[in-house]
């Protein structure tokens, strides 16, 4: 009953795999936003079936992906099979949503530095200066579009360009952001799967309980006194600085939004407040600054500790 039951949930994992994968590659333009839900078949087996069935069935679906796209497949397989095999083990085991997290955001940072110094080995494919190049053309065609006349608008396209020219140095950074991020979202929705189909996927605890280690308030100063250094560009601390900069500021932000979180939770308000103010400034991220602050101070002064207290 176990084989037949095994194959027959290998026969629709195998089907959903490809068609996702191949809607990936065929039609990019739709594939970008189910490329998430890719490593669930992977997941799914490895859950169920534990971990040598799930490296296997990925294994399997690699090959025969293969023969039908090539080198592109392998590419698939280090961003989307492996972790979720990661993903399918670490919950099968029952561990908590930060522990499964951690070790599908390290596969996934690790897969895509793989698959960058691939291309650039094997295919002299410069991936970094490839998306260095688009982001180019987008701005420009942005200019245009917008047809800028005013000095206000054309001092915020020469900061766009200067962040584009920046690229080739904090690439490990967006290289970690977009690893970490990807893997966050490939989570929510794996493990939003998982439990429908009544597996044990532990869930997240709400925004508002999150909470960084008080270490990150010293990386995060003792980052700015470099900055305040100048040292510069093209020197090795130069370059630390400014990886771990955009890094450091994120993890303040979503400090900031936990506390805006809390506030609104603490007070009995409706959360739809705080998802509102969340989007606004995800959209307008001049107030970023504000919520990064906010963040900063609460890491620093346990502002959520202090309003508990209050009651």
């Amino acid at each position: 009953m176990k084989q037949s039951s095994m194959q027959s949930d290998a026969v629709k994992m195998a089907a959903l795999f490809f068609a996702l994968s191949l809607l990936l590659i065929w039609l990019p333009a739709v594939g970008i936003f189910l490329a998430v839900l890719i490593p669930f078949p992977i997941a799914f087996f490895t859950y169920k079936y534990e971990l040598n069935f799930g490296i296997g069935f990925g294994l399997v679906a690699f090959f025969l992906l293969y023969l039908i796209t090539g080198v592109l497949s392998l590419f698939l397989f280090l961003l989307l099979v492996v972790p979720g095999v990661v993903l399918g083990e670490l919950y099968r085991r029952d561990y908590p949503a930060f522990g499964v997290f951690a070790g599908t955001a390290l596969s996934t940072v690790g897969a895509v530095v793989i698959l960058y110094l691939g291309a650039m080995l094997l295919f002299d494919v410069d991936l970094v200066g490839e998306f260095q190049e688009a982001m180019t053309e987008s701005a420009e065609m942005s200019e245009q579009l917008l047809m800028i006349t005013d000095g206000g608008a054309t001092d915020a396209m020469d900061g766009i360009y200067e962040l584009i020219e920046h690229i080739p140095v904090i690439a490990p950074a967006l290289i970690v952001i977009f690893g970490v991020g990807f893997a966050f979202i490939t989570q929510i929705a794996t493990g939003g799967i998982l439990r429908k189909q009544g597996f044990n996927a532990g869930r997240f605890p709400p925004l508002r309980d999150w909470y960084f280690s008080k270490a990150f308030i010293w990386y995060y100063l003792l980052m700015y006194m470099f900055i305040l250094m100048d040292f510069d560009q093209g020197t090795a601390v130069h370059t630390v600085v400014s990886n771990l900069r955009p890094i450091l500021e994120t993890v303040m932000v979503i400090q900031g939004f936990a506390l805006i979180f809390y506030y609104f939770y603490n007070k009995g308000k409706t959360m739809a407040l705080p998802l509102a103010i969340m989007i606004v400034t995800l959209l307008f991220p001049l107030f970023l600054q504000i919520v990064r602050i906010l963040g900063i101070i609460d890491l620093g002064f346990d502002l959520r500790k202090r309003m508990s207290d209050q009651g």
